[in-house]
């Protein structure tokens, strides 16, 4: 037999041997001898669930996750996710298989970038994992498989399903995570999350694992106080709350298909299957309005909860990742369309003033007038925005988050813009005061009492007005224009 004959053998050897160890198609198990790789999959054993590889929209990125097979969409409904963070490229080339007793994820490189990471002295050769039908993948020992010694129902991702205990693990000083997908196309861990406190028994929606947004409110007579309309689905979800040795956690058991997902728009979403439209059907969601999600259009961006599209950038700014906001990724926030005269830079800086339901947090007090207010801000390249607030002066140096505009009440701030960005509307050959709310084009004419601070000589380009007790004018804008 010449060399290039027991070549093609060796390779026609190996690819038999690969398939002869690669999972069978339909089954509900992995054992310590199979893998899973490619197109193949297992299956509960009453085709409610699947787990196998899968693609989040149009990413060439692959994740092994685990979906509804009985209700069928298109995408799947995936409801759990092992590698969130670290996607394989080559599908045939990976495998899921048991290595030591642990489930373990290999890249088409055979380098294993997930794993159940479980210590156990389980061996090789008893170690099987099952997908049962309530969506729950269990590691056992095959000799003893009533406790299992990891199972996905502790590890959730972005959506907690019926039956599963969500709450605090006494035993690991943990508690279980609701993580958003930062996309829709990209199950990666996002910025929104909902743990369990087991003091309170509440359960706390945050941003970035620190800052709070929402609350379930104390746990009372089977329902949350901040919840009234669990009251009401609670007779569908039939809610119930332990405490014990090993933890605090609450399960429930719904009449209906449905589960509660962390939605990558930062709400906590409690949906139910409607086989009539093949989808899903949002019944109750928290918080109620899109724009009490912390810092949802990120940084220097603005939500209007009257808009069809909640997030936009502030004039003079733009996406920094128009891929990512296209996609619903708000996270990314925006950047300035220009940069400021800093550091060699010749655009001069200007002000544009937005009326927000709230000031955004990490400000510094500064000292003085309105005007002097003003002008400390303009003179400090670090300085992106500044407000007057009943006599007190704050300054932002950092990025501004959760602006949310309301115009028909709430607080002033002043945003530090290229003057270029700001439009402005001729009228006359007077220098005025430019005022832009928000995202709208046209200028904004204060009241009539403060007509008399509009129309001024022309003093230069950086002239401005301050708190004058004796003319009544106030600080409208801080930039002269010649029109």
């Amino acid at each position: 037999m010449c060399f290039t004959e027991r070549k093609s053998l060796v390779r026609f050897l190996v690819l038999y041997l690969s398939l002869a160890i690669t999972i069978s198609s339909g089954a509900t198990t992995i054992s310590a001898n199979q893998s899973l790789s490619g197109d193949y999959t297992i299956i509960s054993k009453g085709e409610q669930f699947e787990l196998g590889f899968f693609k989040a929209g149009n990413s060439s990125k692959y994740y092994i996750g685990i979906w509804y097979k009985k209700l069928y969409s298109n995408p799947p409904t995936i409801v759990w996710v092992a590698n969130r963070e670290t996607p394989i490229s080559d599908r045939f080339r990976s495998e899921l298989k048991i290595v030591d007793g642990n489930l373990v994820l290999l890249n088409e490189s055979k380098s294993q970038i997930w794993s159940t990471n479980v210590s156990t002295t389980t061996t090789l050769k008893s170690a099987i994992a099952v997908l049962h039908d309530d969506g729950n993948l269990a590691l056992s020992d095959s000799s003893n498989s009533v406790e299992p010694i990891w199972q996905s129902f502790d590890h959730p991702t972005h959506t907690w399903l019926p039956g599963a205990k969500f709450g605090y693990d006494n035993r690991v000083k943990r508690s279980q995570l609701l993580t958003s997908w930062r996309s829709n196309e990209d199950p990666a861990v996002g910025l929104f999350s909902l743990e369990f406190d087991p003091n309170s028994i509440n359960y706390v929606s945050k941003w970035n694992g620190s800052q709070e947004y929402w609350t379930t409110g104390p746990w009372k007579e089977q329902v949350y106080n901040f919840t009234p309309e669990l009251i009401r689905l609670n007779s569908i979800y039939n809610f119930s709350y332990y405490r014990n040795e090993n933890g605090s956690y609450i399960t429930y058991s719904p009449t209906m298909i449905a589960r509660f997902v962390m939605d990558v728009s930062g709400q906590l979403q409690q949906q139910s299957w409607l086989e009539t439209t093949k989808g899903w059907n949002t019944l109750w969601s928290q918080p109620r309005m899109q724009c009490g999600v912390y810092a949802l259009c990120g940084a220097f961006g603005t939500c209007r909860q009257t808009e069809l599209h909640f997030c936009s950038c502030l004039i003079g700014f733009k996406p920094r990742s128009e891929n990512d906001w296209n996609q619903g990724d708000f996270s990314g926030g925006c950047e300035r369309k220009t940069d400021l005269r800093c550091g060699g830079n010749v655009e001069k800086s200007d002000f544009l003033m937005v009326t927000v339901r709230s000031l955004p947090p990490n400000n510094s007090v500064a000292v003085g007038t309105a005007g002097i207010c003003r002008t400390t801000c303009l003179s400090d390249c670090s300085c992106n925005a500044y407000s007057f607030i009943n006599n007190q002066c704050s300054v932002w140096d950092g990025d501004l988050l959760n602006l949310s505009e309301d115009n028909a009440s709430g607080n002033t701030i002043y945003v530090k813009v290229a003057s270029k960005e700001i439009p402005h509307r001729k009228k006359n050959n007077f220098d005025t005061v430019g005022v832009v709310v928000g995202s709208v084009a046209d200028v904004s004419m204060p009241p009539i009492p403060q007509i008399a601070a509009l129309f001024v000589e022309d003093m230069g380009d950086d002239a401005f007005f301050t708190d004058s007790p004796s003319s009544g004018c106030r600080l409208v804008h801080s930039k002269f224009h010649r029109w």
